[in-house]
């Protein structure tokens, strides 16, 4: 089982720095003022990003015909070279990118999140596919975790101009998912797995450290100036490894029971439940014929996109208040989206039975 759980936590580790565009408001002050552009064109900016997600379905094609390994390194490819270029243009390195080419650029860096998201949606699904809600919920959490960590690695740079802060955004944006992608890599093995009563325990092991790393995301965000932002940034990295403990715990018991049986010469039982075959192709014509389908599609078109427009827009609303902790703020929303994507996936798993 650890096998299992080692693909859930590489899916963690890869939505923690998925969230590159929830940082957006941090630096688009300084992107509308290089660029000498309307706070619409800043808008519109903040738009290219998701709609770079409209092609998104594309990495669900190439996942079904290509190893997951080289789905994730095409996704953090195709970051590093969307922010990458932004941040050689923000650096003042290149000198020759017009308003249309950074809309481009980030068109391509939106696309990039898709990638990186089917590969953990893919990992959660599969290694997980009777408890598959909570495996998604665990892991998508993170997601909302990612502007936190952005802002505290920024922070540690100690970059006090605007300019050095949107520099270090946009750098960060590129090295940060490539990093993960190649760490997480050897992880992407898919194994399929039936329902045991041992998942329970560790589903809400992961539960507890998953609520401890909100709460510390929470608490750092609203006293930003009491800790330094090296305590903050490295009690997060720490807290993205501690859901390691769940399949070190795993490999003991195993290694215990197993120990037990050849005492006793028998087999080992593991409590398996039940198994389940989830390899049902739901075809394009299939899925918009149903009423499923239709709910998510206008919950997200009139639900999420208006957080969206919000977040995206934070830096300004910041500005137009008076406000000059930006980065605090995005940090804070960042916590406060982490525990907004978690708890339904815990009221689901603990309830809906």
């Amino acid at each position: 089982m650890a096998r299992h759980w080692l693909g859930l936590i590489a899916a963690v580790w890869l939505q923690s720095i998925n969230g590159t565009n929830s940082n957006f408001p941090a630096y688009s002050s300084e992107l509308k003022r290089i660029l000498s552009i309307s706070q619409l064109q800043l808008n519109n900016l903040a738009f290219a990003s998701d709609a770079g997600k409209l092609l998104g379905w594309i990495s669900g094609v190439a996942a079904a015909r290509l190893p997951l390994w080289l789905v994730l390194l095409i996704g953090s490819a195709l970051g590093a070279a969307g922010y990458g270029v932004q941040f050689l243009f923000v650096a003042g390195k290149i000198h020759s990118l017009s308003y249309w080419h950074v809309f481009l650029l980030t068109v391509v860096a939106g696309n990039s999140i898709c990638w990186i998201n089917t590969v953990s949606y893919i990992l959660a699904i599969r290694n997980f596919p009777l408890d598959r809600q909570i495996a998604i919920g665990i892991s998508t959490s993170y997601v909302g975790l990612s502007a936190k960590i952005y802002t505290a690695a920024v922070a540690v740079a100690a970059a006090a101009d605007p300019a050095n802060r949107a520099k270090d955004f946009l750098l960060l944006n590129s090295v940060f998912p490539l990093i993960a992608c190649l760490a997480a890599a050897p992880l992407t093995r898919v194994s399929d797995a039936g329902k045991s009563r041992r998942l329970v325990a560790g589903f809400v092991t992961l539960f507890v450290i998953t609520v401890v790393t909100g709460g510390f995301a929470v608490a750092t965000s609203l006293i930003p100036r009491a800790i330094p932002p090296a305590v903050v940034l490295g009690g997060i990295s720490a807290l993205l490894v501690l859901p390691l403990v769940t399949p070190a715990a795993e490999e003991m018991a195993e290694a215990v029971q197993d120990e037990e049986s050849l005492r006793r010469g028998g087999l080992v039982d593991w409590g398996i439940e039940e198994e389940i075959e989830i390899e049902i192709e739901i075809r394009p014509l299939m899925m918009v014929r149903r009423g499923e389908f239709w709910v998510y599609y206008l919950v997200y078109l009139f639900g999420a996109t208006l957080g969206l427009v919000y977040l995206n827009n934070l830096g300004q609303i910041a500005e137009s208040r008076g406000s000059l902790g930006i980065s605090s703020l995005v940090s804070l929303s960042s916590a406060f989206s982490f525990f907004g994507r978690l708890f339904p996936s815990l009221l689901d798993y603990f309830f809906s039975k």
